[in-house]
Formats: structure tokens, C-alpha cells, sequence
């Protein structure tokens, strides 16, 4: 096992189309870990990340992957991330339980939709990150205008450590900025990384940047600051050391380039994971929340393999000889034979195999301890539960899971199709949290919900080719809300009498609007209402949120003070509290102004400046609220906020307009009241 400080547990995120499982192929190219390079639409050979055959017919990641390999004796294990927002729960949860990132960005379209997703996502999970600009060899490529951007759109402190040699077509490598060398990439697959003088022609620009570079060091570095004043020189050791400060402390993104697709600058980015990103030890320890007494200290989780088990289950995957469960250890040492502990549940855990996984393939080891990724087979647990060596001790902060926003019925096409469908559903929930299954109550006819139509069109596919069910979807159906225009009370008595106890409550109390899904407020007194039947009325009103007055939507953005009631000593219950605070609360909403809400998107188009003026009409036409719009040489990126509802069949309508030219992205932004 290697020490804890040569360890990096690194995740690749982007938007799509970025070159994130390109740059992963070449990682693992050259550090040794595979011996041919695939590629993402590969007929030959696909990419070593992409395993699944959806995955390579699409040319998209579906799925994260994991794998690990070695560079300069430091093991990075590392997760390559989807880059579609449909999917954006691998995202989630991979940033959850990784100590840093490589967010990739295109050296032309810059920061785009998915990237301020991920953004938001790694600083959700406070991840030191490197940046690294993809597609240097492109038209129209402009690392500087990217900078830039991370700075104005992301609110980043970008610092630039390399400046190319060269852009588009003349891109052939790039300069160091702390070494002052030029490295170019020789070889059949840029393996053979030569350092070299600067070109004369570089050699005042690059200098430039290094001194805009220290200058931006100096503020973070008092002994850097000294050195400048003085004019002395700058050793180089002394520019990384403060680069990596900055890095986990999130105070700035070191910047870097090349291209991918033609093996320039992956080495360099190697370097600087292995220089710059945290090793476990680095992150250090974590809060656990303690099982048993609210009062009670949280409790802290150090990196120490000599310590009691704590691991952490992100990921489910159903394999054919069973549950597949990937799992992050923060504390401790596991084995085989090893008996631990679920928290969530109590249930005493046998662990079986242990794997380390390298994309779909799995290797087989005897020991992990804390900082590794590992993968346990036949382990019953669901994604997000703590596993510890011992019971009802302590739960970690477990994963976000974002609401479905598009529903759609499903229909078997016979009786055997219904048995397969269950059986497919069934393994996809368990997989995957932002799928879901549910039963409209009237028809009786099975829901998916999901993050959007690519989401559940590549379950459908699944479905079909990997269970034999035959099975139709119905129209879509958007996930509206409802929610309360203005104030208004409730003072509602529950009484019933049928011969033996009977059942009394009786609730006073207001609702209001709020930003927060919802909020109670107690505000009883003297005991008007016992304290043991205010959890009661509290689970009342959030059953009363779960269907609406007005279509039967969940209802959301509503706060209820409760200010008293009354008891009966002998027919009070906490069923009666439940029940009356139930009906009460459906009576107060009802005469709050109800109001419809419908899910609105945050759509970004790219498509030629020719066809611009189209595409904007359009999304006027769905009732889009333009933001704004970007021109990049020949191309605009369009940014509109349009209701989900008006985005099906989009893609279709966007080729049309376009001749195939123009793309699109778009995620959940917010609710807001049906115009």
C-alpha cells in the first residue's frame, strides 16, 4: 500500500463534448496503465472509459467510471464524469467522495452551460480544482478569452502556469511559465515529452506571463512578495509550493493547456495532479454526524488506516452475479472476511469480495484503507449509506440528489413485457436516485421520471437490448408544483365519535409564502397542544403538501406557523393531530391564492451566426425569456431561460432549423407561476 501523501483521488468533469474521456485515455495511455489508445467513436477500438455499448454507439459518457493508475510513484485513482446534464447525478456523486478535479474546458466555446453546473457542484463539496484548456489545435481556439471567463462567469481566481506555443493549426505545444521551458510532444503518441529553450519570437510574451503570474502569487505568499521587492530570484520549488497552498485552500485554479485528441500537454497535466491536487491527508479529516443523542459532538474522522472503519457507498451497479457497490474509505482499514456495520439500517454487513475497478473490468485485492476507491461485490446497502465497524456509531453527510423534472407513462406490450419491464425498473432505481418509478393513482398506469428525455430514452434502449421488454411511452408530463400567492389561517377542529374512544384535535394556526420547500414553525405556548403531539401535526401539514388543490401537484414554498390549539385528555392521539392538521392545512391553502407552477429550463444554443435570428424566434415562440447572447467568430451561443413544457421535441425542431448545425444544452433552473 502506498503512503497516504502519494495518493490522489481525482475526478474529470466538464461539459459534454469537452474531451474529458479523451483526456482520460491519454492519461491512461501514458502512465502505463493501458498500451493502445482508444477512442470515443472508435469501430476498432472505443475508449477504455466508454465500456458500454450505449456509451460507444452514442459517442457520450452515460456512466462514471473508475480506474486508477500510477505517475511519478503517486497512484491517482480516478473517475472520468458524464458530461450531459441528463446525468448529472454521476457528477454528484462522484465529486462527493473525491479529494480534487480537473475541470476540462473547451479552448473555444470556453465556460459553458455544464460547466457552471459543475462549478456549482465543486464548490457544493469544497474540491480544489486545476483547469485545463481542451482543444488547443482548434479554429478559433483562445485559452486567454477562457481565463477570462472563468474569472467573470465562475467568479474563479484563474492563474495561467503554461502559454502556448503557437494556437489552432500552429499549436505545438506549450511553455512552462515556472521552469521557462518550451515542452514539446514527439513520438507516434506524443509520448516522448522534450524540454527545450523558449523560441525567440515567445520569449518577451512568455516572460509577460510569468511575471503576471508572480505578481498574482505575491498575494497569497508574503515570502514570494519579499523575493519580488528585493529582486531575487525565484526559485521554482518555491512557485509550486505556493501554487499548491492556493489550490487546497481554494483560493486559485491553476490554469493549464493542450489538446487531447493530438497527445500535447497531458504529461504537463500529470505533473501538476501529482503537484498541486490534495492527497487525503491534504483534505483531512471529515464530520460525521453521531447516531443516538441530538446533543451529542459531532464526530471527526481522520485519514488514519490504524483507526476504526469508517467508508462511505456512492454508486450501485447490478451486475449478473450481483450488486456491484462502490465505496470511498475515509478511515480505517477493510478486508475480506471483515465484518461492518450500516448505519442507516443497523443490519450487520459480511464483506465478501473487495475489487478495484479499472472502467468495467475488476481486479481483485486483499486490503484497502482509508483514502482508497474500491468496489464491494454482494453487498445489500443503497448509495449514500456509512459503513462502520461498529454499530450505531456515526452517518456521514450522504449525496444531493436533484428533483426529476419530465415524467413519462410506460406500457408493456404483453403480460411477459410487464414482468421484464418490473425487473428492469426495479434494477434502474436501485442504480440510479434521479430515476424514478411511480403509479398514477387514478389509471393505475406506470410513471418514469427522470432528468430528461436523452435520460429516459437511454433507459428505454436499456430496457429493450438488455431485457427483452417490449414497452411504449406515453406522452410527457412535466413535474409541475404548486404553491400559495399570499397569507391566510386555519382554525380547525378534528373531533369523531363511534362508540368507543373517540378521536379530538383541534389546530390554530397561519401559512405564508417562503423561498424553502417548507418550513414549521412552532410557536405553541403553555402547552396547549403536548409536546408529544407536535411531531405529529408537523408530519400532518407534509402530507398535505404532497397533493394540490388545484391539478393535485406537490405543493412547495410554504411556511405554517402553528400558534396553539387544544387537547382532549382521554381522545387526543397523535393520529387525531395528524389528521386534523392534514385537513387543515388542505383548507388554508385552498383560500391562499393557489397558484400553478411549471418547471423553467436554462437553455444554451450554438449555432451559426447565419442561422441566429431562427433559433432566437423560436425560443420567443416558447414563451423564452431571452439572457443574452455570445458571438465566438462564426458561431453564437444563445442563453435563454424557456418553460420545460415547451421543450419537447426540440432537438428535432433545432436540426430543422438549423441543417444539423447548431447544438443545444439545457437544466433545471426554477419554478415559477404558469403564465
Amino acid at each position: 500500500m502506498l503512503p497516504l501523501r502519494n495518493v490522489r483521488n481525482i475526478g474529470i468533469s466538464a461539459h459534454i463534448d469537452s474531451g474529458k474521456t479523451t483526456l482520460s485515455e491519454r492519461i491512461l495511455y501514458y502512465t502505463g496503465r493501458i498500451h493502445r489508445m482508444g477512442d470515443v467513436r472508435g469501430k476498432d477500438i472505443g475508449a477504455t472509459m466508454d465500456s458500454r455499448p450505449d456509451e460507444t454507439s452514442r459517442g457520450i459518457t452515460i456512466v462514471s467510471a473508475a480506474t486508477s493508475c500510477t505517475w511519478n510513484d503517486v497512484q491517482i485513482n480516478l473517475i472520468d464524469t458524464p458530461g450531459h446534464v441528463d446525468f448529472t447525478i454521476e457528477v454528484e456523486r462522484a465529486l462527493r467522495v473525491l479529494d480534487g478535479a480537473v475541470m476540462v474546458l473547451c479552448a473555444v466555446s470556453g465556460v459553458q452551460a455544464q460547466s457552471i453546473t459543475v462549478d456549482r457542484q465543486m464548490k457544493r463539496y469544497q474540491i480544489p480544482r486545476i483547469a485545463f484548456i481542451n482543444k488547443m489545435d482548434r479554429a478559433g481556439a483562445n485559452p486567454f478569452r477562457v481565463v477570462q471567463a472563468l474569472r467573470d462567469r465562475l467568479h474563479l481566481n484563474p492563474i495561467l502556469l503554461q502559454y502556448p506555443l503557437g494556437l489552432e493549426a500552429e499549436f505545438d505545444g506549450v511553455i512552462d511559465l515556472v521552469t521557462m521551458e518550451a515542452h514539446r510532444f514527439d513520438g507516434q503518441y506524443g509520448e516522448k515529452r522534450i524540454a527545450e529553450p523558449i523560441p525567440a519570437a515567445l520569449q518577451a510574451a512568455a516572460a509577460e506571463a510569468r511575471e503576471k503570474l508572480l505578481d498574482q502569487l505575491s498575494m497569497v505568499s508574503d515570502e514570494l512578495l519579499a523575493k519580488l521587492l528585493n529582486e531575487e530570484a525565484i526559485p521554482e520549488q518555491l512557485i509550486w509550493d505556493v501554487v499548491r497552498q492556493a489550490t487546497l485552500q481554494q483560493e486559485m485554479v491553476p490554469v493549464l493547456m493542450g489538446s487531447a485528441y493530438k497527445n500535447k500537454g497531458v504529461q504537463d497535466l500529470l505533473d501538476a495532479v501529482e503537484r498541486y491536487l490534495p492527497s487525503p491527508l491534504d483534505r483531512g479529516a471529515v464530520v460525521a454526524k453521531p447516531l443516538g443523542a441530538d446533543d451529542t459532538a459531532d464526530v471527526i474522522i481522520n485519514p488514519d488506516p490504524a483507526a476504526d472503519l469508517v467508508a462511505l457507498t456512492f454508486k450501485l451497479t447490478v451486475e449478473t452475479f450481483g450488486q456491484l457497490t462502490y465505496t470511498r474509505i475515509y478511515s480505517g482499514t477493510l478486508k475480506p472476511g471483515q465484518t461492518v456495520y450500516n448505519s442507516r439500517t443497523g443490519d450487520r454487513i459480511h464483506i465478501g469480495r473487495m475489487v478495484r475497478m479499472h472502467a468495467d473490468k475488476q481486479e481483485v485485492i486483499d486490503q484497502a484503507q482509508a483514502g482508497d476507491i474500491i468496489a464491494l461485490l454482494g453487498v445489500d446497502c443503497a448509495s449514500g449509506d456509512t459503513l462502520a465497524s461498529q454499530p450505531n456509531w456515526v452517518s456521514l453527510e450522504g449525496i444531493f440528489v436533484p428533483d426529476a423534472v419530465i415524467t413519462r407513462a410506460i406500457y408493456p406490450k404483453t403480460a411477459a413485457d410487464g414482468d421484464h419491464m418490473a425487473k428492469a425498473l426495479n434494477r434502474f432505481c436501485k442504480e440510479d436516485p434521479t430515476f424514478r418509478v411511480s403509479t398514477d393513482p387514478e389509471s393505475g398506469t406506470t410513471l418514469i421520471s427522470g432528468m430528461g428525455e436523452l435520460h429516459l430514452d437511454i433507459y428505454l434502449d436499456r430496457m429493450r437490448e438488455d431485457y427483452q421488454a417490449q414497452v411504449e411511452l406515453g406522452n410527457p408530463a412535466v413535474a409541475y408544483r404548486e404553491t400559495i400567492g399570499r397569507e391566510a389561517s386555519f382554525d380547525y377542529r378534528f373531533k369523531k365519535q363511534s362508540g368507543g374512544p373517540g378521536q379530538f384535535a383541534h389546530v390554530i394556526g397561519r401559512i405564508e409564502p417562503t423561498d424553502e420547500a417548507f418550513v414549521f414553525d412552532n410557536r405553541v405556548v403553555g402547552g396547549a397542544i403536548p409536546q408529544a403531539f407536535i411531531s405529529a401535526c408537523e408530519r400532518g401539514f407534509q402530507d398535505a403538501l404532497t397533493t394540490g388543490v388545484l391539478e393535485g401537484y406537490p405543493i412547495t414554498g410554504v411556511r405554517v406557523v402553528l400558534d396553539g390549539g387544544s387537547a382532549h385528555s382521554v381522545d387526543s392521539s397523535e393520529h387525531s393531530f395528524r389528521t386534523a392538521s392534514r385537513l387543515a392545512l388542505t383548507e388554508a391553502i385552498a383560500q391562499a391564492k393557489p397558484q400553478l407552477l411549471e418547471p423553467i429550463m436554462t437553455v444554451t444554443v450554438e449555432t451559426p451566426s447565419e442561422t441566429f435570428g431562427r433559433v432566437q424566434g423560436d425560443l420567443s415562440a416558447r414563451r423564452g425569456v431571452l439572457l443574452g447572447s455570445e458571438t465566438q467568430g462564426d458561431e453564437v451561443t444563445i442563453q435563454a431561460e424557456v418553460p420545460l413544457a415547451e421543450m419537447f421535441g426540440y432537438s428535432t425542431e433545432l436540426r430543422s432549423l438549423t441543417a444539423g448545425m447548431a447544438s443545444f444544452s439545457m437544466e433545471f433552473a426554477h419554478y415559477r407561476p404558469v403564465r
